[in-house]
């Protein structure tokens, strides 16, 4: 388990990756459902622990530098559910919840099937 100060600095090594691409804290507050000022003081690395609220900061910032992998897609829990609880199971649905999740990304500025960066 990370300690306070190693938190704290991994706090201002994302605050410097969103800085550096150009990712404000008010887009970061928007996207995660969290006030700038909350935003703001996790990222001056004022924490203490790693909160849902932290993870979730990291997680915005890694999707928008890095884009979203697969593999980011699957540690994700919250969408792993809804998708098991709607999904039937059939190829036919598969490809119907699809399209309704790559509809959702052109709200966000990106196209179907697109790998890069949102537009903030």
């Amino acid at each position: 388990m990370p300690n306070n100060q190693s938190i704290g600095n991994l706090a201002l090594a994302i605050a410097l990756r969103a800085r550096q691409n150009g990712i404000t804290q008010g887009a970061i507050a928007h996207a995660i459902g969290a006030s700038q000022p909350q935003v703001s003081r996790i990222l001056s690395g004022h924490i203490s622990r790693p909160s849902r609220l932290f993870r979730e900061i990291c997680r915005y910032v890694d999707s928008v530098t890095e884009g979203v992998s697969v593999d980011t897609v699957r540690k994700n829990e919250m969408l792993i559910a809804a998708l098991a609880e709607t999904w039937d199971g059939s190829e036919q649905h598969a490809i119907a919840l699809s399209a309704v999740i790559r509809g959702l990304g052109v709200l966000h500025g990106k196209g179907f099937g697109q790998q890069s960066r949102r537009s903030i």
